[in-house]
């Protein structure tokens, strides 16, 4: 007697960290997988979908982004982020406090999970930003609403300032007491003004600095110094320790390690525009691509890409940043910082990382490193979020393709091979083909890395 399903997913390509499993089927039951396998399916259900030979992912998940809201609303919202977001495939999203206000304290922190839950497309969950009054804060903070801490060692747009040195040393100690993931932005501001001084003596002013100058400024030794200060504490306090954007061969050479990340202390996150091979000289002489850090070009690329393939980086996220075009305009020390990539990247990436690297490094991974429950695997008992992904004609990203109301990708022009077909949120589609069906998104639970979640 066969068992009986919501769902059934058949003739798909099941993509896991360890590789791809063609003609593949998943059964899906109140909003959970409770099955998969091979071949004809064991189960009847009330609906099937025929995936045609595509790659199912588990939902991936983007585990830094920047969705403008509250306070920045003219850039991006979170209703138009999200849209953006399951469109590119990504399923749940974690956001980070730089907005305005910045998320500092249990009040601001809860005010955006209400405004989530009203608007939000995909799921949520939110950091915390570290000050000098963390330690207060996150006895406020339920445990199962805080990802991780966020730290930025170095100004960036909308950043918290770095808390003073005591005030560090208490956070890294409390954070490893309760097993709470630091993760840090890591550049060293003093190096970065010394640069910027020399950079406004040459050319004359700060507006006469040129975009191509970004580089110089918040150079490779700001990244190495200000990382290498976050290890030396996470080591010395035994914290968890999440490096946020990683951007250079010397960071992943002195600082991480391969091997499980359950096993780690210390891991680390880059994102697709550091891994990118297409980025050269010439498009990082343009606003486009002013970012923080900055891409520093493609020999980095090519040593990130091998860290990620190795085991060495632990996940990728997007850092997506949404800036109106007219905000990106100007010189290294002028135009704004940041740009928006999670509508694009999933397509982009596949054209030179494995499938079933990056499952490992936007859905496995992420789940296990910020303890993010049930989701992150296509397995019995885990939420029924899923990615379908089709091999497609080659075709053109361009600006028009846009959900974002920035309205603009640093991706325009890339000629790619893959869409993002559909997008299911606890067993119900939210997108199909270019259309948002209104399935409802979930927030996010959080527990202890690595948590025994089924």
């Amino acid at each position: 007697m066969s068992m009986t399903a919501d769902l059934i997913i058949r003739n798909a390509t099941l993509v896991d960290a360890g590789g791809l499993v063609a003609d593949s089927w998943v059964a899906v039951d109140s909003g959970l997988v409770v099955a998969t396998g091979t071949g004809t399916p064991g189960f009847r259900a009330t609906e099937t979908f025929d995936a045609g030979g595509a790659m199912l992912f588990p939902g991936l998940i983007d585990s830094h982004v920047h969705f403008r809201e509250p306070g920045l609303e003219q850039k991006a919202t979170i209703a138009s982020e999200s849209r953006a977001a399951l469109a590119g495939g990504i399923t749940s999203y974690l956001e980070m406090p730089n907005t305005k206000p910045p998320t500092l304290t249990a009040d601001a922190l809860a005010d955006k999970y209400l405004r989530a839950a009203a608007r939000s497309a995909a799921n949520y969950g939110f950091f915390l930003g570290a000050t000098a009054t963390t330690a207060s804060e996150l006895r406020l903070v339920p445990r199962h609403r805080l990802p991780a801490l966020k730290l930025f060692m170095g100004a960036t747009t909308g950043a918290v300032s770095t808390p003073p040195p005591a005030a560090l040393e208490e956070i890294f100690r409390i954070c490893s007491a309760e097993d709470i993931v630091v993760m840090v932005h890591a550049e060293d501001d003093s190096i970065i003004a010394a640069e910027a001084a020399k950079a406004i003596s040459r050319f004359g002013s700060r507006e006469n600095v040129p975009v191509g100058m970004h580089r110089t400024i918040r150079s490779r030794e700001a990244c190495v110094t200000a990382t290498s200060r976050a290890v030396e504490l996470a080591t010395r306090h035994n914290t968890r320790l999440h490096i946020a954007h990683v951007s250079t061969a010397e960071e992943v050479e002195r600082f991480l390690r391969a091997g499980s990340p359950e096993a780690k202390r210390i891991t680390a996150e880059t994102t697709p525009l550091y891994l990118d091979p297409q980025f050269d000289d010439a498009a990082l002489s343009t606003g486009r691509l002013k970012v923080n850090p900055a891409i520093k070009g493609s020999d980095d690329a090519e040593a990130l890409r091998h860290a990620v393939d190795a085991g060495l980086i632990d996940t990728i996220a997007t850092d997506h940043a949404p800036h109106l075009p007219a905000d990106k305009e100007g010189g290294a020390l002028t135009a704004a910082s940041g740009a928006p990539s999670v509508q694009f990247a999933l397509p982009v990436m596949l054209g030179y990382l494995s499938p079933q690297t990056i499952c490992r490094a936007m859905a496995c991974n992420p789940a296990g490193i910020f303890g993010i429950r049930r989701r992150g695997r296509i397995a019995p008992g885990y939420v029924a979020d899923f990615t379908l992904v089709e091999t497609a004609e080659p075709y053109t990203i361009t600006d028009s393709h846009v959900i974002s109301p920035c309205g603009w990708t640093p991706f325009a022009g890339r000629t790619v091979s893959h869409k993002v077909a559909s997008v299911w949120l606890a067993g119900r589609m939210a997108y199909d083909r270019g259309t948002f069906t209104g399935a409802a998104p979930r927030e996010l639970e959080f527990g202890k890395p690595w948590p025994d979640v089924v």
